[in-house]
């Protein structure tokens, strides 16, 4: 029973993990309609960002977010004006294969940079940890949670407490209407672009603080993501932070009551059963046909 405990706690405290990193993913699918499979691979970009930091300055990872969150979300605007805003037709189907290509090059890039040695970001408090019951559970794991918890508590409250969040939130559900009262919806999918890759810089962080990673751990990174995001129900937040939360916990419980190689079978199982009874994942809305 304490084991099942202990996984649950932990699959809580990782879920909340892959909720931050899935957030930007869905947003950006809401406002702009396109599925960026490169953000695995701006996830790892941003624990590079912060290996870098601590390797050259020892600046602490979870500080460092306070300079790597604004240069991927300017960074994201600058990709999204100059490959995303281009595409006029069949976005879609390009926009998947765009992204793709700047998660190769950013996988390139950082290849040629740090090789594909694995590598770990460090903190004085990693093995620091505090007992609950019968287990120990480490401050890293806590404290990147909580980090988790509060960027997307201010990302819910941007999303429906501010004028801007009210311009996404009107883009995502019907973007010529957002036009049509007057919202810029190009300026709009630009900052939200940015925001999905600020998200991805600090959830690289607390991944790259409790796993190491490589330039190619964006793949195993991505198909998660897209996963959490299925589930959940495309461009839904609350949807995205539920579905990572059922992720994880299934996968740490199933590893520990049946086998470990059981783990990602049993959430896929959920996932199919949902998916049959709702099509549009659990918070997502049914597109209906219109004659």
């Amino acid at each position: 029973m304490t084991l099942v405990l202990e996984a649950a706690v932990l699959g809580i405290l990782t879920g909340g993990v892959y909720a931050l990193m899935a957030s930007g993913l869905t947003l950006i699918f809401g406002v702009m309609r396109i599925i960026n499979v490169g953000q695995g691979a701006l996830v790892i970009l941003g624990a590079y960002l912060s290996f870098v930091l601590f390797r050259t300055w020892h600046v602490d990872p979870f500080l460092s977010l306070i300079v790597t969150m604004p240069v991927m979300f300017a960074l994201g605007v600058v990709l999204q004006l100059i490959f995303i805003r281009p595409l006029t037709t069949d976005r879609e189907a390009l926009s998947v294969l765009v992204t793709y290509a700047i998660a190769l090059g950013i996988e390139g890039i950082l290849g040629y940079i740090f090789s594909t040695n694995y590598v770990q970001l460090r903190a004085w408090y990693e093995t620091a940890s505090f007992a609950i019951v019968d287990f120990h559970i480490t401050y890293v794991y806590v404290f990147g949670f909580l980090l988790c918890l509060a960027i997307l508590g201010a990302l819910f409250l941007m999303l429906y407490r501010t004028t801007f969040g009210a311009a996404i939130r009107a883009t995502m559900l019907n973007r010529t209407a957002a036009q049509l009262i007057g919202i810029d919806v190009d300026r709009v999918a630009a900052l939200a672009f940015g925001i999905g890759m600020a998200t991805a810089a600090a959830g690289g962080v607390v991944f790259g603080i409790t796993n190491a990673f490589n330039p190619g751990s964006h793949y195993d990174l991505i198909s998660r993501l897209l996963t959490i995001i299925v589930l959940g129900g495309l461009g839904s937040l609350r949807g995205a932070v539920i579905a990572a939360l059922i992720m994880l916990v299934t996968e740490d419980i199933t590893a520990v009551v049946v086998s470990p190689v059981w783990a990602s079978f049993a959430f896929f199982v959920i996932l199919v059963a949902v998916l049959i009874v709702r099509p549009q994942g659990l918070f997502g809305l049914r597109v209906r046909d219109r004659i």
